[in-house]
């Protein structure tokens, strides 16, 4: 039996030799290639904490212990020491979540996978611990230095820094990467720590002499090493980054080293009071095919062949940030004024393709995408148009300043939100589903869905043609298709994709729903009932031929990729009643849920957005007296169409 099979919990990592706990770090590196080869996944942060989690679970006692991880994609290990070795369905329905899930697990202490938030996390639990006489346990925070780059973790440390009487624990995992390599000023600080020899040898031979001293030694030895360390800090000329917050630190230590990981979390523990704990570890270590990988270093991965990393099976066909990147690289070379931003993910967005042709032009700001959109609304002021590429999931985290800063300054910034609506496997906090509801309270912003690539490369193009108000383009994750081309044009700029001889339901399809819209339409026809389906191209503000159109219809739904309360749907029925329309409408789109993690089509599925449950449900109302039809139905053809399958 392997050592892995032998380990169904943490305290089974005590009685194993120094030889068996290397032995068990090869094991798991082999098992976490094998498993996420098959299922996709995050492979190359967790190929770089193996060590780490094995140091981290010996040392501190989960769960009485709360250890918190930022981001949660460096959990894999953390899963499989706890007692969840089954990968075979890894971020699929009824599998393992992708990050850490209290559902599965009370070892899982926060669902995070959002970063930059776990400091503040293991503050308020710190102290809730020390405010409730549980003075015996204590709370890690194992914080990617990439998580450094975000706000949040220096609002936490100026809190932690206030109270040194709790059991607090800092680890940073330092792999130089966030998604791509760490930037500004943090990254330059951790680089100089890391490549300084004397500092590093100086510091891993002391923590390897704390492993073999005696209680009464060590507390000599803190008080010792805290001078030692001032003394080493400006010996080097290193900038002492935490000094001035009153936070002890211990490290550089060799984060695949377990002997030298498990002293340097022994002293961090004994301290008592707030501590950092600085491990080096490299992204993807121990598999050659991440290693050799110099863009993300296998951060996340598809389906891989196992030995060489490479894809399974490659889509010839364009992805939607494909054609978003090149489109912006365009826009940029006819126009000297546009220019990008992202927040650590340069080549998730698509802003390589920019980066390659104007590397003065493209803005990396490192985990803070709040800092990103109050500071794309100093570049409008200044004359610059950017263009803020995200995840949609992501621009949550900036609402305040899409609204006071942006907003309420009518800059010309253009949001491109990347992965809106349901993603699938990555789960609840990275559905992009909330943006439609938030962004739409924007005074003055303008909200562009496009169906296809084409409709993406022009209101892109009109999106940064507008100075005096912030634009949203929002778009699916994935393959685009083929272009879904219109009847017609309104004069307000709304595409009307399919009309029928008599105007019963008017659907309102948004952005990658046109197909969804036109296979509904598809199906009332076969009943009898005439079905207009447009695309609005900009959905808020809601345009007047949208208002003109549901006038002359009996019903009009809206499909939205995004949740129902607050969103397009309701905006339309607003401004309907606004206008005196009294058309019937219904909203279709996603529950007010966290949605778990499953394929993006299971998840459609259960919130009734299938052209199959869709065509019933207005049949159901046309034939229950609710609509009338503009062309009544002859009895028998009612009849048929009230047992018809779909």
């Amino acid at each position: 039996m392997s050592i892995l099979d032998s380990i169904n919990g943490p305290r089974d990592l005590d009685v194993l030799s120094r030889a068996e706990l290397d032995q068990l770090a090869q094991e798991v590196r082999e098992f976490l290639v094998s498993e996420v080869s098959r299922s996709g996944g995050h492979l190359g942060p967790n190929l770089g904490v193996v060590e780490l989690t094995i140091a981290l679970h010996r040392v501190f006692e989960s769960p009485k212990d709360a250890i918190v991880f930022d981001t949660g994609h460096q959990s894999y290990v953390h899963k499989i020491l706890t007692g969840r070795k089954d990968f075979s369905h890894l971020r699929e329905r009824g599998g393992l979540a992708g990050y850490p899930q209290r559902a599965e697990s009370e070892h899982d202490i926060v669902e995070s996978s959002h970063a930059s938030s776990s400091l503040s996390w293991a503050d308020g639990i710190s102290r809730a611990f020390q405010m409730t006489g549980n003075s015996d346990r204590h709370v890690v925070a194992v914080v990617g230095d990439g998580a450094l780059t975000g706000g949040m973790t220096w609002e936490a440390l100026n809190n932690i820094s206030a109270d040194n009487t709790r059991n607090l624990v800092i680890v940073v995992n330092d792999n130089g990467r966030s998604y791509s390599p760490t930037i500004g000023g943090i990254a330059r600080f951790l680089d100089r720590a890391r490549t300084r020899r004397s500092y590093r040898r100086m510091h891993f031979t002391s923590s390897k002499m704390f492993a073999k001293m005696g209680p009464y030694a060590r507390a000599f030895y803190r008080g010792f090493r805290g001078g030692i360390h001032g003394f080493l800090s400006r010996f080097t000329n290193n900038q002492a980054l935490y000094s001035n917050l009153d936070i002890k630190y211990v490290g550089p230590v060799d984060g695949h080293d377990l002997k030298a990981l498990e002293a340097a979390l022994i002293q961090a523990k004994e301290y008592g009071s707030p501590v950092i704990v600085h491990a080096i570890t490299q992204k993807g270590h121990g598999y050659e095919p991440a290693r050799n990988d110099a863009a993300d270093q296998f951060h996340a991965v598809g389906q891989i062949d196992p030995e060489t990393g490479l894809p399974l099976s490659s889509s010839t066909k364009q992805g939607w940030t494909d054609v978003f990147g090149q489109k912006l690289a365009d826009l940029a070379s006819a126009n000297p004024r546009v220019m990008g931003i992202t927040a650590a993910m340069l080549r998730p967005t698509g802003l390589d393709v920019l980066a390659e042709r104007h590397p003065e032009r493209v803005l990396d700001v490192g985990i803070a995408e709040q800092h990103a959109v109050a500071s794309a609304a100093g570049l409008a002021f200044g004359g610059m148009h950017p263009v803020v590429a995200l995840y949609a999931t992501f621009i949550n985290r900036a609402f305040d300043q899409v609204l006071m800063d942006v907003g309420l300054h009518k800059a010309g910034v253009t949001f491109a939100l990347d992965r809106a609506g349901v993603t699938g496997p990555d789960g609840a906090s990275h559905h992009g589903v909330w943006d439609l509801a938030i962004l739409q309270v924007v005074p003055g912003i303008r909200i562009a869905a496009p169906r296809d690539a084409q409709r993406l490369r022009e209101e892109l193009e009109e999106a940064v043609a507008t100075e005096d108000a912030p634009t949203v383009i929002r778009y699916p994750k994935g393959s685009v298709g083929d272009d879904v081309p219109a009847v017609r044009r309104t004069e307000h700029g709304v595409d009307v994709l399919r009309e029928a001889p008599h105007k019963d339901v008017l659907i309102v399809a948004v952005g990658a729903f046109a197909k969804l819209g036109l296979d509904v339409a598809d199906r009332l026809a076969q009943q009898g009932i005439g079905a207009t389906v447009v695309d609005p191209r900009w959905v808020v503000p809601v345009s007047p031929s949208i208002i003109d159109l549901a006038r002359d219809h009996r019903l009009v739904i809206s499909l939205e990729d995004g949740i129902r309360v607050g969103g397009v749907g309701t905006r339309i029925r607003q401004d309907l009643r606004s206008a005196g329309v009294d058309t019937a409408v219904d909203e279709l789109g996603l529950p007010d849920e966290f949605l778990e993690h499953a394929t993006r089509d299971e998840i459609l599925e259960d919130a009734g957005l299938t052209a199959q449950a869709i065509a019933r449900d207005v049949v159901a109302q046309v034939l229950g007296s609710r609509i009338p039809v503009a062309r009544p139905l002859p009895e028998e053809e009612a009849s048929n169409a009230e047992h018809k399958q779909f």
